[in-house]
């Protein structure tokens, strides 16, 4: 118990009910609610508050004065006991805003494992994010999101509501997504357009240059084409017996509702 104390400050508030590993450590000031459950090695920072029905995994970094599993901004909410659930290692900082989900949809707003979230991300209800993202400052997410393994959102990203952002993919600074990006594309502007394919990403994470030239084809094929998007699909499968990479492009364009960005 000793050491149990000694990495929890006196002044931090853990509500009777909140479930803790032994080495969990929580700053000054910080709130951990009842309905709380965090793994080990997982460090909250001074005045962060954690609330709500929220399931924080291994080794977390969260930082001073975040805000995690808060009531999303949705007026069709009537406090139902809904989700929010952490993976491990993730880094969270200062002024961080991530929100339960809704029972409109999976109930739940999930982020993997491995993701570095700079300062004042929100991820609002229902979201759903992968591994090994990164979110720069002030990357805003509406609800339902979806955010796949790998992909960049530079700083002031601001993403529409039920958007997917696909494998790979980046934006640059201040990019307004209204429509999905799909994986391995670039995307820039007010709003989101296509700006060829994220290549250093790809390199920095080992695909071959032939990779690399064979997913630059396929981005030619559904943008520089003229084809519509149905036949450029058809082109892009018949490319996968030679590049199996494309197939998570093929697949997220069979799921896209919103339509690509164009």
């Amino acid at each position: 118990m000793a050491d149990v104390v000694s990495k929890i400050h006196p002044t931090a508030i853990i509500e009777r009910g909140a479930e803790l590993e032994a080495d969990v450590e929580v700053g000054a000031y910080a709130v951990i609610g009842a309905n709380v459950q965090i793994g080990a090695g997982t460090r909250i920072g001074p005045h962060a508050v954690i609330a709500g029905h929220t399931r924080i995994g291994k080794d977390n970094k969260i930082f001073q004065f975040a805000s995690i599993g808060g009531e999303p901004q949705d007026k069709k909410y009537a406090g139902e006991p809904t989700l929010l659930e952490l993976g491990d290692r993730n880094t969270i900082r200062e002024f961080c805003t991530f929100n339960v989900g809704t029972v409109q949809d999976a109930g739940a707003t999930r982020l993997g494992n491995d993701n570095w979230m700079m300062a004042y991300v929100h991820l609002a209800h229902d979201c759903q994010i992968g591994n090994n993202t990164i979110f720069a400052n002030n990357s805003q997410l509406a609800g339902h999101v979806h955010v796949d393994d790998y992909a960049i959102l530079g700083g002031f990203t601001a993403v529409h509501q039920f958007c997917r952002i696909g494998s790979h993919s980046i934006t640059s600074i201040g990019t307004v997504v209204l429509q999905d990006i799909p994986p391995f594309v670039t995307a820039s502007g007010n709003t989101a357009a296509p700006y060829g394919i994220n290549s250093e990403g790809l390199k920095r994470r080992s695909f071959s240059v032939d990779t690399i030239m064979r997913i630059k084809r396929a981005y030619k094929v559904l943008y520089k084409s003229g084809l519509g998007l149905d036949d450029a699909k058809r082109e892009i499968i018949a490319m996968t017996l030679e590049c199996p990479q494309l197939q998570m492009l093929v697949d997220f364009l069979s799921v896209s509702t919103r339509g690509i960005i164009r």
